[in-house]
């Protein structure tokens, strides 16, 4: 939806000796509909009527006599009433009972506009008709041709401006469902890992990704990227990688380049030149406890030693789908009991306060190790709710992070 907030006239003063009779004037003889009537205070009453489209309010106001209000009754209101067919509607209302000062006629008139040119006035030709209301009130029922087309035109302009919001809030939350459900569903069981994961998306869909792969043979795939760019663009590029690596992810256990490699070539062919992703692949053996790993130009991986250590898994390749010829090299650690993996993305160390200070590794760090007893579901949600509660303003980039402990099997 557009940022504008709403603007409405919502009434307009028609001065009346006696409300009753005017509500029944407007709504009996002029079809309009009552808005409402409301007992304000004794002896005030509030009572408005509106044109069938409702587009209008009058508020029809009895003041008090010796007041300057009460010596505006009986005079023009400077009201103008827009219809398609005066003349029509000049004989519906005479049929029932209402008193027209000047019949229908074709008047044209000349207002300056932005779009005449200099010295020039645009000409607006149409049929008017004035009436009184019961008090003498004077009105104009007026159908100005390039008037009417323009608010015509305006109005169909708005509706359809309106509509296509609601459709692509309709669509966008269809993608936001869509790409929910590319997230794991379910994660592969480990005797000797416990893990989770979360994204916490900025808008209704984003580009950060992470999955947890059955690899076969006790063998888990941990995985975290971020692609380039935002919104339904880079929710593309993540559904395109992510289907990627779980088509290639057979290969992965015997050997982790070649998978990569298999996927960086189908990501370069399915995607525009500009488009790549940093990626983080990390292969767990459950019966070893080995962790072998490539980052693909991503932010470098913690390992959180049982004894306090801080290892950093940092790159060891260019990042995803920007070059044709690509290869990595694979790093390799073993994650003892008691030592944590944490995977994340530049929304949690980009994230800044009302100082322009960057959350940072450091403070990641810092909050990994005082909550790391939690389980690991409990440790995200903890860490995600102090990262956001340090942003400033509105989230602005994905929040993606990935923790797996390790225990005795």
């Amino acid at each position: 939806m557009g940022s504008q907030p709403y603007l409405a006239i919502r009434a307009i003063n028609v001065f009346v000796r006696d409300q009753e009779r005017s509500v029944r004037f407007f709504v009996d003889q002029l079809g309009f509909r009552l808005a409402y009537d409301v007992q304000a205070q004794p002896g005030e009453r509030w009572v408005a009527v509106t044109p069938p489209d409702g587009t209008a309010v009058l508020s029809l106001i009895a003041p008090k006599k010796d007041t300057l209000q009460h010596k505006l009754i009986g005079r023009s209101t400077q009201v103008v009433l827009f219809t398609d067919d005066v003349p029509a509607r000049f004989r519906e209302w005479s049929r029932r009972g209402v008193r027209f000062s000047q019949s229908p006629r074709l008047r044209r008139i000349r207002i300056e506009t932005e779009a005449a040119a200099d010295g020039e006035k645009a000409v607006w030709g149409g049929v008017s008709a004035r009436f009184r209301d019961v008090d003498g009130n004077t009105f104009l029922l007026a159908s100005f041709d390039a008037m009417t087309q323009a608010v015509e035109m305006q109005r169909r302009v708005e509706a359809e401006r309106l509509e296509a919001e609601h459709r692509t809030a309709r669509e966008m939350e269809i993608a936001r469902g869509v790409q929910a459900r590319l997230f794991p569903q379910k994660s592969p069981r480990m005797s000797t890992l416990e893990y989770a994961g979360t994204c916490i998306q900025a808008r209704q869909v984003g580009g950060d990704y992470y999955d947890f792969l059955d690899l076969g043979r006790e063998r888990l795939g941990l995985v975290i990227g971020d692609i380039a760019g935002k919104g339904i663009a880079a929710a593309l590029l993540m559904a395109n990688l992510q289907a990627n690596l779980r088509s290639q992810c057979a290969a992965a256990s015997d050997e982790p380049a070649r998978f990569l490699r298999s996927v960086n070539r189908l990501f370069f062919e399915n995607s525009t030149d500009s488009a790549y992703a940093t990626v983080f692949f990390g292969e767990y053996d459950d019966r070893s406890g080995g962790l072998r790993y490539v980052n693909c130009g991503h932010l470098s991986g913690l390992v959180l030693g049982a004894d306090g250590t801080v290892e950093r898994l940092g790159s060891t390749a260019t990042v995803l789908g920007l070059f044709s010829e690509w290869d990595c090299a694979t790093g390799e650690r073993r994650l003892l009991p008691g030592d944590m993996l944490a995977l994340y993305t530049d929304g949690i160390s980009e994230a800044f306060n009302s100082s322009g200070e960057e959350y940072g590794e450091t403070r990641l760090t810092e909050a990994l190790q005082r909550h790391r007893k939690e389980p690991p579901g409990a440790l995200l949600r903890t860490v995600v709710d102090e990262v956001r509660a340090f942003h400033y303003g509105e989230q602005n980039d994905d929040i993606t992070l990935i923790v797996a402990k390790c225990r005795a099997g």
